[in-house]
């Protein structure tokens, strides 16, 4: 255990370096409150709670809960890397005397010692707002990427790269900046962002920017080395926006994304398009190969997969995976309507599967909240899983509730349950995510919450046969092993 003095003199040390990455921040950008970058150590994982539009009825709120994992539309939360046998995470974290003040939290498992170390506070993004959760990325030199996003243009986003690779203890504030024209300019504000890398090509991330010129405009970038970014490419600006949710596959990067009606407002979303590339987003195309002309501005165009607002149905998304043949896989929620309650029942999980001739649709489950989330696994030919809260919890028609893994043997047209993971639980488990380059031993990665009035949130993960393993809230030493809390019999 360090003594008192050193440990000042560290922390001391970290407030300095915080005090002249935010002079950079503002020679670049403009006038900031405090240190961007706070590079110290928390005691314990506490997720955010999280509500979102008031519904004045028993549900309290359109959506609520424990949300650290939260959205679907940012990805990812976790990866594992061989090379030091680590899962690395963020997730939007807490403070201990306040569930809703936001942090920006990285940390890793240690899959030789089965134990955490204290997590980083990477920054305080003074909102408590989840949206603004941060997303991870790792380059193929080891070096750690935090992309801290923001919930519209009012705040502020950042891009942090880990001092060191594979080391969690100190980031530093990129100078990021993309091309418009001749210039170049500062990257300050991106919303909902999905960063993946790729050995070879760099970063090919997914965006939304408000009002550019869709109230939500979905965008593409690429960037060799996370500093110099190309242009922004507007790909889909359709009346009032979109949502997307993208995906890497071994030859191309593709997204999926819903629309909203013009006047309709922004909780109505329907309609389910899939654009694809394999240049790096110099061109964009639909799944048999028509080349596109981005941004997409009509709600009828070639990159549609399915006319959702004829059938009367909101499409929320949760997945887009690769099969063996490369073909896109999407996963998603129809519903009847926004709003919580039996009224909107069935909230469908469905897949739509690229065969390479046409779009399959499979059924998978049902739910009882549009905004329950989890995500597609897909570990052999014969082996699909999802794992999702689909169970009814104790809060029932608010996000989430019990988690439960389903499979398919057959490549998504046939479920079963095969167990559920949690149960009896106090509250609701909400938003399971997929850490890329799955490890058996940190499977699945999620958060809890009470759905209806603010509470704690705790972080949970599971392993490949569904026994689960809880963060722990406070911490003593350096590292700790998480609780098992839920075992299969």
């Amino acid at each position: 255990m360090k003594s008192p003095v050193i440990q000042l003199e560290k922390t001391l040390k970290q407030i300095l370096a915080g005090a002249l990455l935010n002079v950079i921040w503002i020679m670049n950008v403009g006038k900031a409150e405090e240190p961007v970058t706070l590079n110290v150590k928390d005691d314990g994982y506490r997720g955010i709670w999280y509500m979102n539009q008031p519904s004045n009825d028993e549900y309290v709120y359109k959506y609520s809960g424990g949300l650290g994992t939260y959205c679907a539309k940012h990805r990812p939360f976790a990866i594992y890397r061989a090379e030091i046998n680590k899962t690395f995470f963020c997730y939007g974290g807490a403070t201990l005397g306040d569930d809703r003040r936001l942090l920006h939290m990285v940390s890793y498992f240690d899959h030789q010692t089965k134990t955490v170390p204290r997590p980083t506070v990477l920054l305080d993004k003074h909102t408590n707002d989840a949206h603004d959760n941060p997303v991870i990325s790792i380059d193929d030199q080891g070096y750690i990427w935090i992309f801290s996003t923001s919930h519209g243009t009012s705040r502020p986003s950042f891009i942090h790269r880990s001092v060191r690779p594979y080391d969690i203890d100190q980031f530093q504030l990129v100078p990021a900046t993309r091309l418009e024209g001749d210039s170049r300019l500062p990257i300050t504000n991106f919303s909902y962002m999905q960063a993946w890398y790729r050995p070879g090509d760099g970063f090919l991330c997914f965006f939304t920017r408000y009002g550019y010129p869709a109230q939500r405009t979905s965008c593409f970038m690429h960037s060799t080395d996370g500093i110099n970014w190309g242009p922004w490419q507007r790909l889909a600006a359709i009346e009032e926006g979109h949502y997307q949710v993208s995906g890497l596959g071994r030859e191309r990067v593709g997204a999926m994304f819903n629309y909203h009606p013009q006047g309709k407002g922004l909780n109505w979303r329907t309609n389910l398009y899939y654009v694809e590339s394999t240049d790096l987003g110099n061109t964009w195309r639909t799944v048999v190969g028509e080349q596109l002309d981005v941004p997409l501005t009509s709600a009828k165009n070639p990159a549609l997969v399915r006319d959702y607002a004829a059938e009367g149905l909101n499409v929320y998304l949760k997945d887009l995976r690769y099969d063996e043949q490369d073909h896109p896989v999407l996963l998603f929620i129809t519903s009847r309507g926004y709003e919580s309650g039996p009224q909107n029942n069935p909230r469908t999980w469905t897949l739509a599967h690229w065969s390479g001739a046409k779009w399959l649709f499979h059924e998978v489950t049902t739910s009882d909240n549009n905004y329950d989330m989890g995500e597609l696994w897909i570990e052999e030919a014969n082996d699909w899983r999802i794992i999702a809260p689909t169970e009814i919890g104790p809060q029932p028609f608010n996000p989430g509730g019990e988690v439960a893994m389903w499979v398919s043997k057959d490549q998504g047209r046939t479920w079963v349950k095969q167990r559920q993971l949690t149960e009896s639980s106090e509250v609701n488990h909400t938003y399971v995510r997929r850490p890329l380059n799955t490890h058996p031993d940190f499977f699945a990665f999620w958060a809890d919450g009470h759905g209806r009035k603010p509470s704690e949130s705790n972080l949970y993960f599971s392993d490949e046969e569904g026994n689960v393993y809880r963060l722990p809230r406070t911490m003593e030493g350096a590292t700790a092993k998480p609780e098992a809390v839920f075992l299969r019999p």
